[in-house]
Parts: structure tokens; C-alpha cells; sequence
């Protein structure tokens, strides 16, 4: 097996040919270096008022203390982000958990999806995945059930993410995800329902030496059909790569070459804490489409530096074809304030 060494640790590569093999891979990866769960959702409340929701929950092996028999050495680190966009705040309600995985106070699953740090949990159970976050000033306990099948991105789930082939990862998406259930803030409790996306990733190198980060959109199309679309930017202003892919309502797949996806700015953002400028609202042309995305609000920015060590804009919007309404989404904006490093 191809590998890459960090440190004391010898990580897997992603290589091509290698089917994805459910549920299994709805689980835990731990020889690899990075993984994610990242679901991203709008939901509307009785009232009608919109939220846009986030929860992400990352593993890393560091590869330090591996032939530790200790329960706290660091041989897999967990951390979760979770957010909640409330337009009538006017920024980002967000939180964060970080641990070490084990001792039962924080796990992942190799079999499934079920992590947990504390009492923040993602599940997956049949085709429903719950979550349970409690954060300082919110909670959310979410199901998200699957209406349609996934999409694997890339070629069969490598999706490349540079020019040399060991610069992919293994990703699939579940996008049309139907959300249900209860929001609080500042403990005043609220049911909603809406419709969210969820990514799987996983991979022991993923960005090139000389990124700078890279922009990601997940949509939900309001006809049923889906689009993902990414590009990494380098440190010189340039274009690494970019990709994605479109579902059409019937289920047809559609894969981007990186030459067909394109992000132009459209408005900045300069957040009040950081100082970094954010291209908050985007055209994106896709194969031979082009939608317009508008923020649900600017201040979408997450200071993750105390967990992941980054900060990034994590940003519900609403898309535009031609001027009329399509669907919702979320843009992600990485190595706006410094180069992003995972």
C-alpha cells in the first residue's frame, strides 16, 4: 500500500479503483490522517424565520504515541464545530469541543457513523443520522433523513484535489437531507424542518504546499437536484484546482473537469474580529450554468483557532438562476485570514 509519512506515522494514500463499501464507510477511517462529517442545512421555525444550521466533527491521527499503551496517549484526536445563523442576531452563534478519543469520553465508530465528544453526538441510524449538541448559549437535536441516494464525487469517490494524484480523498455527499426537530437559543426552545446536506471525507494529504485554502458550495436545488462545487486557491492569487459535481432531479450525475467550474467574487465581507475579506457573495459557473449566491447574512465568520487552529466563513445562502430563486446552500471560505493547514 502507497504511504506518506508525517512525524513517527506512516498514513495510507487514496487510491483510485478502491470502491467505497456501505455502511462501512460511513464509518471511521483511523490509518488515514484527516476525516470529517460535515452537515450543513437551512431550517425555518413556525414562525417562518430562517436559521442556517452547521455541525462538523473532525478526526486526526497525529501520529505521536502510537505504540503507547496508555488509554490518554493522543493516537486520534476528535473536535466538532456547530454553528447556527440566526439573521435576526446579525452573526454566527458558534461553539466547539475538542479531545483526545477514548477513555469513553469521546469515540468514533469504524463501522459506522456514530462520534461523539462529550454530549455533542452524530449517529447514523438506518437512513436517519441524529444530532445532539449542547452549546453554551444554544442547543440543537436534529434528524436528518435521507431522501435520495449519495452521490460519490470525483471518479467513484477520489476526488482529485491537485495536480499529483496523491493530493485526492475518498468523499461522497448526501445532499436533500430532510431536517427536523429542535433548535434552542438562550434556552427558548423551537421546532423546525428544512432540508440539509451532509459530506463524508477522508484522506492523508489533501492540500498542496503552496494553497492558500479553498472555497467549497453545497446546493440543494429546490426541483430535488443537487451541486457541489470546489476550487483550491494558491498563495500567489492563483488556481490550483477545482471540481465538482451536478445530480439532475432523475438522478444523473454530472462530473466537473477543473476547468469547468469558476467562482467570481461578486461583494466582500471584512470581518470586524479578523480582518480578513471574504467574498461572501459568489457567481459560480458550472459546466454551462450559472447561479448566483447571496449570504443569508455577512458575519458568517468561525474563529477555530482554539480547536482546528483555522478560521473560516461558513455561510447559509440562497441561490439565483437568471434572477429567480433555485435553492439553498452553503459556502465555505478557508485561508481568507491566513493559509489554511490542516
Amino acid at each position: 500500500m502507497a504511504t506518506s509519512a508525517f512525524g513517527q506515522a506512516r498514513y495510507p494514500l487514496v487510491r483510485p479503483g478502491v470502491p467505497l463499501v456501505f455502511p462501512r464507510d460511513h464509518g471511521a477511517h483511523p490509518d488515514f490522517r484527516t476525516e470529517w462529517w460535515y452537515i450543513t442545512g437551512q431550517v425555518r421555525d413556525a414562525r417562518g424565520r430562517a436559521f442556517g444550521i452547521q455541525i462538523t466533527f473532525f478526526r486526526n491521527r497525529p501520529g505521536l504515541q502510537e505504540e503507547s499503551p496508555s488509554g490518554f496517549a493522543p493516537k486520534q484526536l476528535l473536535f466538532a464545530h456547530a454553528a447556527i445563523a440566526d439573521p435576526t442576531h446579525g452573526k454566527l452563534r458558534h461553539d466547539q469541543r475538542a479531545a483526545r478519543a477514548g477513555l469513553g469520553l469521546a469515540e468514533v465508530s469504524p463501522t459506522t457513523t456514530a462520534v461523539h465528544i462529550d454530549d455533542w453526538s452524530l449517529a447514523l441510524e438506518g437512513e436517519r443520522y441524529r444530532t445532539r449538541i449542547a452549546a453554551d448559549t444554544f442547543t440543537m437535536e436534529l434528524t436528518f433523513s435521507a431522501t435520495q441516494p449519495l452521490v460519490l464525487q470525483g471518479d467513484r469517490g477520489v476526488s482529485r484535489k491537485g495536480p499529483r494524484p496523491e493530493q485526492s480523498s475518498y468523499y461522497y455527499s448526501r445532499p436533500h437531507l430532510a431536517t427536523t426537530g429542535t433548535i434552542a437559543i438562550d434556552g427558548k426552545p423551537a421546532s423546525v424542518q428544512g432540508v440539509a446536506w451532509l459530506d463524508h471525507e477522508w484522506s492523508s494529504e489533501y492540500l498542496a504546499p503552496e494553497a492558500q485554502g479553498w472555497d467549497w458550495v453545497g446546493l440543494n436545488f429546490d426541483d430535488g437536484g443537487a451541486l457541489m462545487a470546489f476550487r483550491i486557491r494558491l498563495r500567489d492569487g492563483g488556481i490550483l484546482w477545482s471540481g465538482g459535481s451536478r445530480r439532475d432531479p432523475q438522478g444523473s450525475v454530472r462530473v466537473f473537469a477543473p476547468h469547468e467550474v469558476r467562482f467570481e467574487p461578486l461583494r466582500t465581507w471584512r470581518s470586524p474580529r479578523t480582518g480578513g475579506v471574504y467574498p461572501v457573495a459568489m457567481r459560480l459557473r458550472a459546466g454551462d450554468a450559472s447561479f448566483d449566491l447571496d449570504p443569508l447574512m455577512d458575519d458568517q465568520e468561525l474563529d477555530a483557532r482554539p480547536s482546528v487552529g483555522t478560521v473560516y466563513w461558513e455561510g447559509a445562502v440562497r441561490v439565483r438562476e437568471n434572477g429567480q430563486p433555485r435553492g439553498h446552500g452553503y459556502l465555505e471560505l478557508t485561508g481568507y485570514v491566513r493559509p489554511l493547514k490542516l
